[in-house]
């Protein structure tokens, strides 16, 4: 059984950073393409954050520069450093991984087709 468990997340003021940790089970870590990070504020579509694979990583315009993604691949791990961090990042973050290798940006969901349950984040101006 796959699973992805994302932790890290919790209540900061603006300015300030978190680190967010995903770690997947149940599959081989050679058998990810790549991973990535999503958020969804309320009443707001998922978006894509950030994402990490092939030796890229891939960022949304409104984290470049404050935000930075990285990979453990042995032990099946991905991070998302949060630096700067501003009210509008107020959402749940969830981590995300391509297990079949699909064509799709690295930043559209529908590349990914496993999921973890989430971690708020949420910064206070």
């Amino acid at each position: 059984q796959v699973q992805l468990v994302e932790s890290g997340g919790g209540s900061v003021q603006a300015g300030g950073s978190l680190r967010l940790s995903c770690v997947a089970s149940g599959y081989d870590y050679y058998m990810a393409y790549g991973m990535a990070w999503f958020r969804q504020a309320p009443g707001k579509e998922r978006e894509g954050v950030a994402a990490i694979g092939g030796g890229k990583t891939f960022y949304a315009d409104s984290v470049k520069g404050r935000f930075t993604i990285s990979r453990d691949v042995p032990k099946n791990t991905a991070h998302l450093q949060m630096n700067s961090l501003k009210s509008e990042d107020t959402a749940v973050y969830y981590c995300a991984s391509d297990t079949r290798g699909t064509q799709f940006p690295p930043l559209q969901s529908s590349k990914y087709n496993y999921w973890g349950q989430g971690t708020q984040v949420t910064v206070s101006s």
